[in-house]
């Protein structure tokens, strides 16, 4: 049976992917702020905040307690503000930047011990460039500071499989902070884990645009 670690699991793309693992028979190991919300798709559960390095770290060793060797680790983690620079104080440019790249980076060097040497490690990432709008600077930067992060340690790592799926708009909780409107023909949760899941078992690497 694959194992999966599964970062930022109460999220709405979070969610899907562990009921879409567990579906095709993987053993997930979830990872989010929120337990309770994660309960019922996954079969292993750990608290924590993924933008801090001691938390992660008690979540490594956890899964490691749980499980020798994982084939996969997912972050689904993120955070978005529209917010204008001129508006946006440290806190807040902190905030994203934190759940979107520097948890991906906490989360891959607390996982790396516990990969197979095949493994996918896997990033949501986003189509940033179509956001490069005004009060989206913050988002942005993170999201493509993360493609840099991927493209670099898939170099590092080069017997591992490193990807970041770049999903256009999805309908989950997190588009309710956006001050646009869901464009018709967004991606529901489950039908985008499904293609994930899909782009891990046939070894995709890179970047994926769905």
């Amino acid at each position: 049976m694959p194992r999966a670690l599964l970062w930022g699991a109460a999220g709405g793309i979070g969610r899907a992917l562990g009921r879409g693992l567990v579906a095709q028979g993987w053993e997930v190991f979830s990872i989010s702020r929120e337990v309770a919300a994660t309960a019922a798709d996954a079969d292993s559960h750990f608290e924590a905040d993924l933008a801090d390095d001691f938390a992660v770290r008690q979540a490594a060793l956890a899964a490691a307690q749980h499980a020798e060797s994982y084939d996969c680790s997912i972050y689904a983690a993120g955070d978005i503000l529209t917010k204008r620079v001129s508006d946006m104080n440290a806190q807040d440019w902190g905030r994203i930047l934190h759940n979107n790249l520097t948890g991906a980076y906490l989360t891959t060097h607390h996982a790396l011990p516990l990969l197979t040497p095949t493994a996918h490690i896997v990033f949501i990432g986003a189509i940033s460039e179509r956001l490069r709008l005004p009060g989206f600077t913050a988002y942005v930067a993170a999201k493509a500071g993360l493609e840099a992060f991927a493209e670099a340690l898939g170099k590092e790592e080069r017997t591992r499989k490193v990807l970041v799926v770049r999903p256009g708009a999805v309908d989950t909780p997190l588009w309710q902070k956006v001050s646009m409107r869901l464009p018709k023909g967004a991606w529901q949760a489950d039908d985008l884990a499904t293609q994930i899941i899909s782009a891990i078992a046939t070894g995709r690497t890179g970047t994926l645009d769905l």
